[in-house]
């Protein structure tokens, strides 16, 4: 893999071909969100987004962990100002974490989260609102808000129940309890289980098939798909509709209809040959 700019110590953009490998590089702090973290990681989004070139994206950490939420001596100063400015630092902060993970879920391009260890707090919330999660053996998904007296505020809240249905993401937040893979798999909060040595491999070969497709229409499909939940079917008819027309002006639409044409008119060339013998 080679490094795609931009990168910084906590956040490593690597990538390999069409496929581009997000790194969360604090294992000291088991990857744990800091506001410098998080700044990085929208330069890195925002630099995938607007590569060409970069096709897919696959986040995983550093080390053993995934992400172990928002670092807590980021918490424990944000409680020390003044009592007066609590909630509004708190509002701005919460502002730029959404920022980031609105990103990350609308980004034009198929992502998966490579979860290699814990992912609790905002760190579950990070491998929920990519499209796909695959997790190692090692891994191990918590909605961990709850013990430190908070909701989950990285999106938990919308991602979680439109995977695994909303009594049960209630179970989940309200406990706060650690979900192995086997479990996670099978309530549907993700969707692979592979080996901790093949994990990172595994995820970058299922993001390569997905982003096979045509660019623009792979965007379109997400954008849609992603707010069906929430749109009626005659809402989804007139977005797909949008879609369709700027799909009709691709090039890749255009070259894959002459490319079938051509078929058709070789075959039928080579039919009429036969037949003329």
């Amino acid at each position: 893999m080679t490094p795609a700019d931009p990168a910084s110590d906590a956040i490593l953009l690597q990538a390999d071909g069409p496929v581009a490998v997000l790194t969360l590089n604090r294992p000291a702090a088991r990857n744990a969100i800091d506001d410098a973290m998080r700044a990085d990681l929208v330069a890195a989004l925002d630099h995938v987004a607007r590569t060409d070139s970069i096709r897919a994206l696959v986040i995983t950490g550093a080390g053993k962990g995934f992400c172990a939420g928002g670092d807590v001596k980021s918490m424990q100063a944000r409680l020390a100002v003044p009592p007066g400015e609590v909630a509004l630092n708190g509002w701005r902060r919460q502002q730029r974490t959404h920022h980031a993970i609105a990103m990350l879920h609308a980004l034009p391009k198929p992502t998966i989260a490579a979860v290699n260890g814990a992912a609790t707090g905002l760190g579950c919330d990070v491998a929920l609102c990519c499209d796909f999660v695959m997790a190692s053996d090692a891994a191990s998904f918590a909605m961990t808000y709850i013990l430190r007296g908070l909701i989950p505020d990285g999106g938990g809240m919308y991602f979680l129940p439109r995977r695994v249905g909303l009594s049960r993401a209630k179970e989940l937040i309200f406990s706060g309890r650690s979900v192995a893979p086997d479990e996670a798999l099978r309530l549907g909060m993700i969707d692979r289980v592979t080996g901790a040595e093949t994990l990172l491999e595994d995820a970058c070969a299922w993001a390569a098939e997905l982003s096979r497709g045509a660019p623009a229409a792979l965007a379109l499909s997400k954008s849609i798909l992603d707010q069906t939940f929430e749109l009626s079917v005659e809402q989804v008819f007139a977005m797909g509709s949008q879609a369709q027309a700027i799909c009709y002006s691709t090039r890749e639409h255009q070259a894959s209809v002459a490319a079938f044409l051509e078929g058709v008119a070789q075959r039928r060339a080579a039919k009429q040959k036969g037949e003329g013998t």
